[in-house]
């Protein structure tokens, strides 16, 4: 979406649009809004629900109560405040004629685009754009000469050059290496990183090449100092890459409090996740699992049988299958065991759909957020800031592999916290490479 200053357009919003963003109609500066009654339509059967849709649909309605002291919402508009334009309500009357002739079916969206292409023709310029997170409706629009854009408030991001969290420094001094294997395991950046052409990043991770020697090492939260990372295991599982283990260095380090950890399926992310949870649990009085909910079909979980428990049932069971995994390490005489099951009986250790988060107080508790993909930048920015002290939250997930239908690898929230918190001292990120669930499932992942 590219706002011009230069001309006053009139933007029409998709009720996607609404659900992504409740606050959009004040993103457009001076330009106007319509929204097609079809729109408030799609909107009341959002308003019921605890998923953040269902927060924005009410939220709007809120929104747009405000500004109807005054028939003119549906006469010309309501002025959203100076410097800025108005804000409308567009009828709808069935679909046009042109619109009936390419399109055969009467639904929400080709009533959208009959008003937008009404609106066009009654201003008789191009002006008149709609916004949509529906590339398919967007599409449809330009196929009937109506301009469509993605609805985005940031600047596109580009997820080949997004944040790694790594580096690797060839022909790195040999003594150097060789420093850093003595205590105290760290050296200055200022003698070490000056010719090289890394960007020094707090919390950032190198691969240190010389010949035959290598260390792996961090750059500090203060950007001071190299320290050496050790190769860690945790709660049993041990890492078997470079990448794994510069994973669980940020999960287990306490002074790191956000961490993001990325990869393609099998690369270990909920895993090593779930893992150095428990392996630093005393520090934290609870370890909370979640993901959203998002249908891989166009089956709702309302359509499924049974109670809500038996519905969320298969959308957490890989989180669950992460821990048997664990578990499973151990005998069942084991102490380490036994001590999964009893966090779990006291909900010391508690697996559930993200929507739950909602009214919870997060004080001093390990939260692990997985399939972050599939949120929006405003979801994720809602999870962070319910963050109190002395917890740590973790985002894992891969922006390739989206479900949600409205996002995509630039837009979703994932990929927005990488770009948006790169180089703050309370964050780390590492991307993980290579899968290693089996060699069958990395051919799988990196041939289909």
């Amino acid at each position: 979406m590219k706002v011009n200053k230069s001309a006053k357009k009139t933007f029409v919003l998709d009720t996607n649009v609404i659900l992504h963003d409740s606050t959009c109609i004040n993103q457009f500066k001076e330009h106007d809004i319509v929204i097609p009654i079809t729109v408030i339509e799609e909107l009341d059967h959002f308003k019921r629900g605890s998923q953040v849709i269902n927060l924005n649909a009410r939220e709007f309605a809120r929104t747009l109560d405000n500004l109807t002291g005054s028939a003119a919402l549906f006469n010309g508009g309501v002025p959203m405040g100076k410097g800025r334009g108005k804000v409308s309500i567009a009828l709808s009357r069935g679909l046009s004629d042109e619109i009936k002739e390419i399109f055969k079916e009467d639904n929400p969206d080709h009533r959208i685009l009959s008003i937008a292409l009404d609106i066009k023709k009654k201003k008789g310029t191009d002006s008149v754009i709609l916004i949509s997170k529906d590339v398919n409706l967007r599409m449809k629009a330009k196929a009937v000469g109506v301009q469509a854009e993605d609805y985005s408030t940031d600047k596109i991001i580009n997820v080949e050059e997004l944040y790694s969290g790594k580096d690797t420094i060839e022909n790195f001094g040999h003594d150097l290496i060789e420093k850093l294997y003595k205590p105290p395991f760290e050296i200055p950046i200022k003698t070490t990183l000056k010719k090289s052409k890394t960007e020094v990043v707090p919390n950032k991770y190198l691969v240190l090449r010389n010949s035959s020697h290598s260390v792996l090492a961090a750059i500090d939260l203060k950007n001071e100092m190299l320290r050496k990372v050790d190769k860690n295991s945790v709660y049993g599982i041990k890492p078997r890459n470079a990448e794994q283990t510069f994973a669980i260095d940020a999960l287990t380090n306490l002074n790191i409090p956000l961490v993001t950890i990325t990869g393609k399926a099998g690369t270990g992310k909920t895993l090593l996740a779930l893992a150095s949870a428990l392996n630093i649990k005393k520090n934290y009085r609870q370890i909370f699992i979640a993901r959203p909910v998002v249908p891989l079909s166009n089956k709702d979980i309302g359509y499924l049988p049974g109670d809500v428990d038996s519905k969320l049932a298969p959308y957490m069971q890989p989180l669950w299958d992460n821990l048997k995994v664990i578990q499973d390490q151990y005998s069942e005489t084991e102490k380490q065991h036994q001590q999964i099951t009893q966090m779990v009986k006291d909900q010391k250790l508690v697996i559930e759909p993200l929507s739950y988060i909602r009214g919870r107080s997060l004080q001093r508790i390990f939260f692990i957020v997985d399939e972050a993909q599939n949120l929006t930048p405003h979801e994720v920015k809602t999870i962070i800031t319910r963050v109190g002290e002395g917890a740590k939250i973790v985002f894992t997930g891969d922006i390739y592999q989206i479900d949600h239908p409205y996002l995509d690898s630039q837009s979703n929230g994932l990929t927005y916290l990488i770009e948006h918190f790169k180089g703050q001292d309370v964050y780390a990120h590492v991307n993980l490479l290579k899968g290693e669930r089996s060699e069958l499932a990395e051919l799988a992942s990196n041939l289909l």
